[in-house]
């Protein structure tokens, strides 16, 4: 980029992204963490990526090399780490977003979902033994068995694990998904664009699980009282289906798989203690987050 280039860490977190930039442009670098993604799953998050943008549809994408190569690997202190530079997502994060850009985000996921359908990656299978058992497992390192928390985590575990098991999926669409689509992983430009990034988390599974993650989310920044909260959900779901239909059957397990990826983004942070989560991972920490998030959301739909 010549001279005047900057680097700057913008965000250290499971990976480490940084923003490179000069006068002119601007690129997103991100450094993966030792042993958190192979090669080839990186390459298939790339493979990914590329059929998204080509069928023009508004992600931030990976960048290759002179030699065509996507991934670099850096030999840092603690041994070899990945690193992918990306297409800066113009605009910037909105924290509280507008009634009618729900709209366009909705829209914009049903677009990626019907590149996805049916698309199969060599990732992870987002299966419910991932969702709730692995998760549960790795919650219980930090969570004691005896405590009010963890028993009503191995409640809702069993009951989840039914509805998984009695769900009719000849009426759900499966294919590769994003499993992260939330305010913080989408840049909304001044003509309200939306451009989403961030696949770190992509895999196979069922598409609606990005329709119940954003929705989680939404009601994670909103509130379920506030005044707005629901009408953003239904402008969300509206520009969606402008799109893409979401069956009956997928609308009704929205909210439980809700809380499947609550235990599931738990089990992660619980997993990367040693390095993202331990300045803020304690048994206090993991009971505030189950009696405040995902008792709360799963009383509120009133599951189990």
């Amino acid at each position: 980029m010549g001279k005047g280039t900057k680097c700057q860490l913008i965000k250290a977190g499971i990976n480490d992204t940084y923003l490179i930039s000069n006068s002119l442009d601007k690129f997103v670098f991100r450094v993966y963490s030792l042993n958190w993604r192979t090669k080839l799953e990186i390459e298939e998050e790339i493979k990914l990526l590329n059929e998204l943008k080509q069928n023009s549809i508004s992600i931030s994408h990976p960048l290759s090399d002179n030699k065509n190569n996507y991934i670099q690997t850096l030999n840092a202190p603690e041994g070899d780490r990945f690193a992918v530079l990306f297409t800066f997502a113009s605009g910037e994060k909105q924290h509280i977003i507008a009634e009618e850009t729900h709209f366009e985000i909705g829209q914009l996921m049903a677009r990626i979902h019907k590149t996805t359908n049916h698309l199969k990656l060599d990732r992870i299978d987002y299966s419910p033994e991932v969702l709730l058992i692995d998760s549960l497992k790795k919650v219980a390192s930090f969570l004691t068995n005896d405590t009010e928390e963890m028993n009503f985590m191995k409640s809702a575990q069993t009951y989840l694990l039914k509805e998984f098991e009695n769900a009719d999926i000849s009426q759900i669409r499966q294919g590769a998904v994003h499993l992260d689509i939330w305010f913080d992983n989408l840049n909304i430009a001044n003509d309200s664009k939306v451009t989403i990034f961030d696949f770190d988390f992509c895999g196979n599974g069922w598409l609606c699980l990005d329709i119940a993650y954003y929705i989680l989310q939404l009601h994670n920044v909103e509130k379920y009282e506030a005044k707005d909260y629901q009408p953003k959900v239904d402008s969300f779901i509206k520009g969606y289906e402008s799109v893409a239909s979401i069956s009956a059957e997928e609308k009704r397990l929205i909210p439980m798989l809700g809380v499947s990826l609550y235990f599931f983004y738990l089990g992660v942070q619980c997993q990367r203690y040693d390095n993202w989560s331990n300045s803020f991972l304690s048994e206090n920490y993991l009971k505030r987050f189950i009696n405040g998030l995902v008792k709360r959301y799963y009383g509120i739909y009133k599951l189990g």
